[in-house]
């Protein structure tokens, strides 16, 4: 199960973060690092982005980027 597939409302814990290079420099400087809870605050209507809580703080993640994020 990736980030992209929770639904709004639920809290879910990071096992793995897939993708190479800056992609997954830039996801992992979000402060989405192995461990963290995620908290999905509302999906947009086609899905794209996906707002969420991490460490306290609200963002905003694409479509693309959320299924690179695995969960536990």
């Amino acid at each position: 199960m990736t980030l992209k597939d929770v639904k709004p409302g639920q809290t879910v814990k990071v096992a793995k973060i897939n993708g190479t290079g800056a992609i997954r420099r830039r996801i992992m400087d979000m402060g989405i690092t192995k461990g963290v809870e995620i908290f999905v605050r509302k999906v947009a209507p086609l899905g794209d982005p996906v707002e969420v809580t991490v460490r306290g703080y609200e963002l905003s993640v694409r479509k693309g980027e959320a299924e690179m994020v695995e969960l536990a």
